[in-house]
């Protein structure tokens, strides 16, 4: 178990890499990039049951990054967890490189989706949920999403969908850094009170 200290060290060599990313491919999405590595280096460095050598066990956990426009913080963190060589993210979002602007299934081990459309990452993980009950699998599926996510109603109708099909191996989280695309997500779309309303589920 990692101590805080080197949670943080490992966070911020992330932060570092996607920078360094962005910066190169002249992207978008830096935000959005670094707000969620915390999440990540959280689920990825604790309670995701996962083995980098065998990457499609399959009763390894799944990871869904929903908001897909943060791919760089994925591709990082999924390197530093030792997924795929690090020196392939000095090809992220070039011509004919692995790693895509948005996340494609198995464009590298790790990758459990293609998201970059939003408000698909929740049914995806919930599709998985169903399909590992009924193949008797301990598989569970973590959830990345964004809170401008949250104004999808594809999102609204798997919360709804998860507690009638008594689906409770799916851990959501929500990146709420209150920017979107286009300015304060209050100010496009009062989200608020969040909380209470996935607790309402």
């Amino acid at each position: 178990m990692s101590t805080v200290a080197e949670l943080a060290a490992i966070a911020a060599r992330i932060r570092g890499r996607v920078i360094e990313m962005s910066h190169a491919a002249e992207t978008p999405h830096l935000g959005s990039s670094l707000s969620c590595v915390d999440l990540l280096v959280a689920t990825y460095w604790g309670p995701l049951r996962i083995d980098p050598k065998h990457p499609l066990d399959p009763n390894r956990d799944r990871f869904i990054l929903s908001k897909g426009h943060a791919a760089t913080a994925l591709y990082v963190t999924l390197a530093e967890r030792g997924f795929f060589d690090a020196a392939l993210l000095d090809t992220y979002d070039t011509d004919g490189g692995a790693l895509p602007e948005h996340p494609g299934l198995q464009c590298v081990p790790g990758v459990e989706a293609a998201t970059g459309s939003l408000g698909h990452g929740l049914p995806i993980a919930l599709g998985m949920a169903l399909a590992a009950r009924i193949q008797k699998r301990p598989s569970r599926q973590f959830v990345l999403m964004s809170d401008g996510e949250c104004e999808e109603g594809s999102v609204w109708e798997a919360a709804m969908f998860a507690p009638a099909q008594k689906l409770d191996s799916v851990v959501v989280m929500v990146d709420y850094n209150k920017w979107q695309a286009t300015g304060r997500s209050d100010e496009i779309m009062a989200l608020a009170p969040l909380a209470e309303k996935w607790r309402a589920f």
